[in-house]
């Protein structure tokens, strides 16, 4: 799995021009599945995020993460993260898992979230949205487990 994380103010989604998911000052989280993934994957990918010390401390240095600071999370699914450019221009989709396989990984990660007392948003998988953020810092990070 890999996840693109962003430290945001604030961030949402729409889908089909309806708001979905909302947080206030946190992390928006894009999250890619490819084939080999399972629930451990998930489970590690969670813990990371929750762990992750990108948030601003009393001094302004990035020493606290979401499991300090009670910040949420806003999660959308997002298998172009896993999107071959390697060759030609346009990519390729074949390390992207398929949705069956996929929805129940990104709803996994939600929910590992949630049992460590994240507020946890999401976006609506498998449709066009749009994610609305402002990114401070900016301070944007790949993980990968």
């Amino acid at each position: 799995m890999r996840a693109l994380v962003q430290r945001v103010s604030d961030a949402r989604v729409f889908s089909e021009g309806v708001l979905v998911g909302e947080i206030g000052p946190g992390l928006c989280v894009l999250v890619g599945v490819t084939h080999l993934d399972g629930p451990v994957e998930a489970a590690k990918l969670a813990s990371k995020i929750h762990g992750l010390r990108i948030l601003d401390d009393d001094d302004g240095v990035m020493n606290r993460s979401i499991a300090d600071t009670a910040g949420e999370v806003l999660v959308v699914s997002q298998f172009t993260l896993y999107g071959d450019t390697r060759k030609g221009r346009r990519p390729s989709w074949t390390e992207a898992a398929r949705p069956e396989h996929a929805e129940p990984l990104v709803e996994e990660l939600c929910d590992q979230l949630r049992s460590m007392g994240v507020v946890v948003a999401t976006g609506r998988f498998g449709t066009d949205m749009v994610v609305d953020l402002r990114n401070e810092g900016p301070a944007t990070l790949m993980l990968e487990v």
